[in-house]
């Protein structure tokens, strides 16, 4: 491996994708308030050889969730909502049980902190109930909708009682219920009002807004890189994750919360700048604060070394300990179509990285030596920290 001491975002990229780890990437970085960087590499569409744009369209997953975040906790500070709101309140039919048959209550905090007990299905042993129910992750069975999702998953166990553990779950998708009965409103619009369009994210939704634009999504590693299809499971390490790409274009799909939405770097740069800056035109710099500070401490049981969680995203805790070149207090995470993000706010800077391959553009080498040569690229002098 040659040492990437002194590579180039511009040349990390074009090694991953000379390597074939990658089809197709867009990587926009912002700092101290302006967008300073922003590259297309490769191809959004392998079969018909249409070349990445910078405005290309993603599926995005779990980018989704940090949006939904900050949407329900707009809905907090405008006493719509409240974190220690038992969901019961709002869903009455969701009070799934632990295995000893009683029904604890969790709360909106238990959901945006995945400490609710619930969990995903791709991340269950195949024997278990997530798997015998038929729950879906929000990213396969289109035309499924949230009633029955949701009675699928108040079946299941919980994992451990609420407030004692962090897992990530389907949590998000049970926020956007409760967003929707608190409010009245359906989630798209309730994003989309408070939001997408104080942030002028003109491309980004629960739907495709323009499917000539679409990334085609493809998973595998090197040569074997393989279009993804409607049902096609993709093993990741011990998780087995179901997609069908199709499933934003069936009006019936339920809007997920936690995967649910598609969208442009450009805009996720746009949202992501505007919670480094505490919430300029969408949220308040209290309400901010408290979504990006340690709300789940780092050495939680369920947590990865060195890392926290706050409201909607995991917070670099120690970087040491979790092999992150980024800083400490640092915003991350990623999307399971092949995606990363971050949020340095030592150095100022916000990064969007996406691309349509899996695993590589989530958690891959590339991620590794992206994240690496932008902050070596960005750097803000000490004196200034």
């Amino acid at each position: 491996m040659n040492d990437l001491q002194d590579e180039t975002p511009e040349a990390v990229m074009d090694a991953a994708i000379a390597r074939h780890d990658l089809v197709g990437a867009v990587v926009c970085v912002a700092q101290d308030g302006q967008q300073v960087w922003q590259r297309s590499v490769g191809l959004a569409d392998r079969d018909n050889a249409r070349p990445m744009q910078e405005d290309t369209i993603f599926l995005l997953a779990s980018v989704t969730k940090p949006v939904v975040a900050a949407a329900a906790m707009k809905l907090v500070e405008q006493n719509l909502l409240h974190l220690e709101d038992p969901v019961s309140r709002w869903l009455p039919s969701f009070r799934p049980e632990l295995r000893d048959g009683s029904a604890p209550e969790i709360t909106v905090r238990h959901l945006l902190t995945h400490m609710s007990g619930l969990s995903y299905r791709f991340s269950e042993s195949l024997h278990s109930p997530y798997h015998a129910l038929n729950v879906s992750d929000g990213l396969d069975q289109p035309g499924l909708s949230l009633e029955e999702n949701l009675s699928r998953l108040v079946q299941a166990p919980l994992r451990f009682v609420p407030g004692t553990r962090w897992r990530y779950s389907l949590a998000m998708d049970v926020l956007g219920g409760v967003m929707s009965a608190a409010t009245g409103e359906k989630l798209p619009k309730l994003v989309e009002d408070i939001i997408l369009s104080p942030l002028n994210m003109i491309d980004t939704g629960f739907s495709v807004v323009d499917h000539k634009r679409l990334a085609v999504p493809y998973a595998g590693d090197g040569r074997n890189l393989v279009k993804i299809s409607d049902g096609m499971t993709v093993t990741m390490g011990a998780e087995k994750v179901i997609f069908a790409p199709s499933r934003l274009d069936n009006s019936a799909s339920y809007p997920s919360g936690g995967a649910g939405m598609a969208g442009t770097a450009g805009d996720i740069l746009r949202f992501l700048e505007a919670i480094r800056l505490f919430g300029r035109g969408i949220l308040s710099k209290d309400t901010v604060a408290a979504m990006v500070a340690e709300q789940v401490p780092a050495g939680t049981r369920g947590l990865s070394a060195g890392k926290a969680f706050g409201y909607g995203w995991g917070i670099i805790s120690d970087p040491e300990a979790a092999i992150s070149p980024l800083s400490p207090g640092s915003l991350q995470w990623g999307g399971v179509y092949g995606h990363n993000w971050f949020i340095d706010p030592l150095r100022k800077l916000s990064c969007v990285i996406l691309t349509n391959t899996t695993p590589e553009g989530m958690s891959g080498r590339f991620v590794q030596d992206m994240q690496k040569a932008i902050c070596r690229s960005f750097e803000v002098p000490q004196d200034e920290f």
